[in-house]
């Protein structure tokens, strides 16, 4: 398990062990869970970017060679 310093100002590490006192944990503990969550999103944002890219890939290719003019992309009924 790795080690991590911050820098922070006096009072809010001051409300922050309050805060912490009040729940039952520490500051440590705190960060240490919002560090996994904030990973666990960052994962799941890259995924859901590949599943996107993906599925435009997908749309692309069963296109096949058609296009269409800006015309009959707007045309209206």
């Amino acid at each position: 398990m790795s080690n991590l310093t911050i820098t922070t100002d006096d009072e809010v590490l001051k409300q922050a062990r309050m805060c912490a006192l009040a729940e039952g944990t520490s500051v440590n503990a705190v960060l240490r869970d919002y560090l996994v969550a904030y990973a666990g999103m960052k994962q799941d944002k890259d995924s859901a970017l590949q599943r996107i890219l993906s599925l435009l890939n997908a749309a692309q290719a069963s296109r096949g060679n058609q296009t269409w003019t800006r015309e009959e992309l707007h045309e209206r009924k």
